[in-house]
């Protein structure tokens, strides 16, 4: 017959009652032994962390011997500490795996967004390459029609050329760029712009603009401008004398500026200039042993920057002779796009009393960054020191205040009719 899991009735119904409650305490017994088992067992598998892993209880039961190296006193206080230990766990415990190359990418580019540094970006490989390309490898190319500059990692627009394409998309100074061809992923720095722009004349590029209030602004509008590249010549030295006051415009600190620099000084002072206005707005600066040379033109002695680095001393840049390219009095005409070596050489002549600052606050560029390349491949940007003035002021995210405050007026260049007045009252007072 089959088992059933009904209990057979019984007439009496004295043994009934008996029957039940002797299975009642039976029931109990064992549920005490079981618990004092139990309680037992716990004693013993809290030092068995392997049959705790066994059992599926990872993690529980560490004792402080137990306790992995990195959770001990300060051995977790670095980077470095915590991933070798995540990496430790996986290499012994997990049943998967991970591509190396792309957990490298995905927590580089992890660390330089947390960071502090708004510089940091980790070039992959492909990106690396891309960037250090020499430019006979792609042949010649054109540009848009755009100097552009660098501020807190971004590229924008510091000076759109007359007649260029992008003038003629209504280009303005200022305006950020966001995405090139498309490609919106990461924040464009000026040397990855430069690169993306280095195509051959009539070639097309799309590029998406934001429209901010300010450098500081991260939002505003954004349009996007399809231009096609030109071949560009755009002077890096104007130079004109004007009511006896030599003026030069100086665009960027390019790898010859010093040299063109001491022909302009030579050329106006063949001309009979009087004085000299200096004309650094919107100079996305360049080459720091460039604008060092500059200053030590204007300079018999002094110091010209101080360099500050990480666990070391200052290190100084100083004027190497005792001869200039002219005593002559000199103004330096600047501006909030004023940036990096070209604040260095406005900050060397204010300092070192050489020079009177007309304009307004400088962009406060005071920092230098270096990009190192990696022995797995790709490179890391970051910064590795600030700029500081002879006088020792750190005008990074501060900039140089001038001595004559000039905010320019919409109708005329007042700046520039300012600087030259008061060049022309310096060169009168020393007469």
């Amino acid at each position: 017959m089959a088992k059933h899991n009904t209990t057979k009735r019984n007439g009496n119904s004295g043994q009934q009652g008996q029957k039940a409650r002797s299975g009642l305490f039976k029931r109990a017994m064992v549920a005490l032994i079981a618990a004092a088992c139990a309680f037992s067992l716990g004693f013993f598998v809290r030092g068995e962390s392997q049959l705790l892993h066994s059992l599926g209880f990872v993690g529980a039961g560490i004792t402080g011997d137990d306790k992995p190296a990195a959770q001990t006193q300060n051995a977790n206080n670095s980077l470095g500490s915590r991933i070798a230990e995540v990496e430790k766990i996986l290499d012994e415990d997990s049943v998967e795996t991970y591509e190396l190359d792309s957990a490298t990418s995905a927590l580089l580019e992890a660390l330089a967004t947390t960071a502090d540094d708004p510089y940091m970006r980790y070039y992959t490989p492909l990106q690396y390459d891309e960037l250090t390309r020499d430019v006979a490898d792609t042949g010649s190319y054109s540009g848009v029609g755009v100097l552009f500059a660098e501020y807190n990692g971004r590229a924008y627009a510091v000076d759109v050329f007359d007649g260029s394409p992008a003038q003629q998309a209504n280009v303005q100074e200022g305006d950020v760029v966001v995405a090139i061809d498309g490609n919106r992923d990461h924040d464009w720095t000026i040397a990855e712009v430069t690169t993306a722009l280095k195509r051959s004349s009539g070639q097309d590029v799309v590029i998406t603009w934001r429209h901010p209030a300010s450098l500081d602004d991260t939002t505003g509008p954004e349009y996007t401008t399809t231009l096609a590249c030109e071949d560009l010549s755009i002077p890096n030295i104007d130079i004109e004398l004007i009511d006896g006051v030599g003026y030069i415009k100086l665009r960027q600190i390019t790898q010859t500026s010093s040299k063109l620099m001491e022909s302009a000084f030579r050329k106006l002072d063949a001309q009979g200039a009087i004085a000299y206005v200096i004309d650094v707005r919107d100079n996305p600066g360049g080459f720091l042993t460039q604008a060092v040379n500059i200053a030590d033109l204007l300079l018999r002695s002094g110091t010209i920057v101080r360099i500050e680095t990480q666990g070391a001393d200052d290190t100084t840049k100083s004027a190497t002779t005792n001869t200039t390219v002219t005593d002559k009095p000199v103004v330096v005409l600047v501006n909030g796009n004023t940036a990096a070596s070209a604040e260095v050489l406005t900050a060397a002549l204010q300092d070192n009393q050489r020079a009177t600052v007309v304009g307004q606050n400088t962009l406060g560029k005071g920092s230098v960054q270096v990009t190192r390349e990696l022995s797995f491949g790709g490179a890391l940007r970051y910064t590795a020191a600030f700029y500081k003035s002879p006088l020792d002021y750190a005008f990074d995210k501060v900039g140089i205040m001038p001595d004559i405050t000039v905010k320019l007026s919409e109708t005329e260049d007042n700046q520039l009719a300012i600087a030259l007045e008061t060049a022309q009252n310096l060169a009168s007072s020393e007469s």
